[in-house]
């Protein structure tokens, strides 16, 4: 489909996996300059694809408000999908391959494009698609929305994963701007991903003893409550109020470093090419891991936490590759 010029992705949710999609619209406008992409997002990262200068448009979409009150929400899933149905575009493209993300290509006028059965994470999504296309589950999330724009567009991606996107800038009235800071992203969504609270403490104290000021974000009450249990106990550190998502973008892309455990808003930090360090307590990285070349680092892994001196040793060598 070398023509193509107009375009609609799908990746709706969550955090990572909307970052992950990114690299993607940076290869098609590499091969198609003029393409138009819009993409339809769940509504609480609509923020996330805007940072990209080659996104036209984003359409939002309220899946998880809506399977709580679908039967109120009819008008507001109609006027979404009739606003779909309107839109020409010469391709649909579905990178997220589940039940969910399929069901929105139908309300679409165009060749729809997928992952074929065996490829998709839900494979009862490749039903919907017009042409399916066959990528290996062993890539890296990024490399696999990248090799099926490639199939679905006519071309192989080439080179390094580019994100395309650049913190805002933003003022942060509670944060020091003649002071160097580090944030520490402790809160994750679940409790076997979370890195042990004295460790936080001894490396927090560590980099406030180098000169740094420390950031603890949070998202939800409990995360809060940790963040200013950490903050009371890190020399120099800040429990900040609740971030947007444009708020963090700007915070972690002007950090000097990034440290954080397997969290959406570590892979923001990746995607802004700042010096990440990646801490995995449950998960295994290496598909879902930080993936932005040499300034992101993945430590630990399944039932595998790294030390204290792991972290500070890898963070101090990112720092001097800078």
């Amino acid at each position: 489909m070398t023509n193509a010029r107009s375009i609609l992705l799908i990746k709706t949710s969550s955090l990572g996996d909307v970052l992950h999609n990114l690299p993607a619209v940076t290869d098609i406008c590499q091969h198609f300059p003029d393409a138009k992409i819009d993409w339809v997002v769940e509504e609480s990262f609509a923020a996330l694809p805007a940072l990209h200068p080659k996104v036209r448009n984003i359409i939002p979409v309220a899946i998880r408000r809506w399977r709580k009150s679908w039967w109120t929400s009819r008008a507001e899933m109609k006027a979404t999908c009739q606003q779909l149905h309107q839109q020409p575009y010469d391709v649909t493209l579905d990178t997220q391959g589940l039940f969910k993300s399929a069901l929105i290509t139908r309300c679409v006028q165009s060749p729809r494009y997928g992952y074929d059965w065996q490829s998709a994470r839900e494979p009862i999504s490749s039903l919907f698609y017009d042409r399916k296309f066959t990528v290996s589950k062993a890539l890296h999330a990024v490399e696999r929305n990248r090799q099926l724009a490639g199939l679905a567009l006519g071309y192989v991606p080439q080179g390094a994963p580019s994100y395309g996107i650049c913190a805002p800038n933003l003022n942060l009235p509670w944060l020091n701007p003649a002071r160097p800071y580090i944030a520490l992203l402790h809160a994750t969504s679940r409790d076997d991903k979370l890195w042990d609270e004295a460790n936080w403490i001894t490396l927090g104290t560590q980099l406030a003893n180098d000169g740094y000021q420390l950031v603890l974000p949070w998202g939800s009450a409990k995360e809060q409550v940790r963040s200013e249990r950490l903050a009371a106990s890190i020399p120099s550190a800040i429990s900040p109020p609740r971030l947007a998502l444009t708020e963090a973008a700007a915070l972690l892309g002007h950090a000097r470093a990034v440290i954080g455990v397997d969290t959406g808003l570590s892979h923001l930090a990746a995607a802004l090419n700042v010096p990440t360090v990646g801490i995995y307590t449950a998960t295994d990285p290496g598909l879902t891991g930080l993936f932005a070349g040499s300034n992101a680092v993945n430590l630990g892994g399944k039932k595998i936490s790294p030390s204290v001196t792991e972290v500070s040793t890898t963070l101090n060598q990112l720092l001097t590759n800078v």
